[in-house]
């Protein structure tokens, strides 16, 4: 790296390296290190950024901070550093690339109805993983179905033991399971994968949904559940906004939700608050249309130009 930074250095420019997660930490040292041998250093601003805590137990937190300005993606990931690993980052948010605000057609809103007519629809795309709070969401599903709410949640997880667990809890609630494919890309693809959805009450998706399929499935479910204990930014909720769907969030990284105007808060692990807010969607659709409306508003100050004016610009100006 830098062979490719020495040039335009050594001619008096200036450099910005941004890295991020935990395997790019030994890259930093030995670029600072080489900057450092070459005079080069007061020329280069590095930034690390954590966009979760994967790995955080081998990183040389002393060392780090000497060789780069450490920055995160939240205030509940700020505060959680600070706490546990003894750093206080910059707070720099996640963005949103243009694809998140592409236009989404009547007609593939219409193809997705058609085929989840009569269902309250409930997304949900996360690592099956407990601090996504999966088990909550079954709950939910199970009592709203008590409830004659006819519920359909369409679930797309990873691969992670977890999920075996989920979907054994999804059937010890009476809860009918089936998995899917999808059958092409974007909303026809999903579409084709609940061709016979009015027969299952949680459909786990185990093909890949790709930007098209989320941004029509979050803009035609009644709310995505993104719901976690913990989480560093919450970026499936933000995208689930930009499309103008209903973000249910919980109450960690998700800097962006404000509860009752541009997203439902969770507080708990208690399915009841799920169960709660889709009732009150179902009950009051001018609130859900209010929250959809300035969900796409707050989405729009997360895409990525707006935050490298706002967070970034202000970090790698020369002093």
């Amino acid at each position: 790296m830098l062979a490719r930074l020495a040039p335009n250095l050594l001619g008096g420019g200036r450099a910005l390296v941004i890295a991020e997660e935990h395997q790019t930490v030994p890259a930093v040292l030995h670029l600072d290190h080489l900057l450092r041998e070459a005079g080069l250093r007061d020329r280069v601003r590095i930034l690390w950024n954590a966009n979760n805590t994967f790995g955080f137990h081998t990183i040389p937190w002393p060392a780090l901070t000497r060789a780069a300005t450490i920055t995160t993606v939240s205030r509940y990931m700020r505060q959680w550093m600070l706490d546990h690993v003894g750093v206080e980052p910059l707070v720099i948010p996640n963005g949103l690339g243009d694809e998140a605000f592409a236009a989404i057609t009547g007609d593939q809103l219409r193809e997705l109805k058609r085929h989840t007519h009569g269902r309250t629809l409930l997304t949900k795309v996360a690592r099956f993983d407990p601090d996504k709070r999966w088990m909550t969401a079954i709950s939910a599903v199970a009592a709203l179905k008590q409830r004659g709410a006819k519920p359909l949640l369409l679930a797309r997880g990873g691969l992670e033991a977890h999920g075996v667990e989920v979907i054994e809890r999804a059937r010890a609630l009476g809860l009918r399971v089936s998995e899917r494919t999808t059958s092409g890309p974007g909303g026809a693809g999903l579409a084709g994968a609940l061709h016979d959805a009015r027969e299952h009450d949680v459909v786990v998706m185990r093909s890949h949904l790709d930007d098209e399929a989320k941004r029509v499935l979050y803009r035609g479910s009644a709310a995505v559940l993104a719901n976690s204990g913990h989480e560093p930014f919450g970026l499936v909720g933000l995208e689930a906004m930009a499309a103008g769907g209903v973000a249910c969030t919980g109450v960690s990284g998700e800097d962006y939700a404000v509860s009752g105007s541009n997203a439902l808060v969770v507080q708990t692990a208690d399915p009841r608050e799920l169960v709660e807010d889709v009732e009150l969607l179902r009950r009051s659709p001018g609130i859900a249309k209010s929250i959809r409306r300035e969900g796409q508003r707050t989405a729009k100050q997360f895409a990525w130009s707006q935050v490298v004016e706002r967070s970034l610009f202000p970090q790698i100006r020369p002093a």
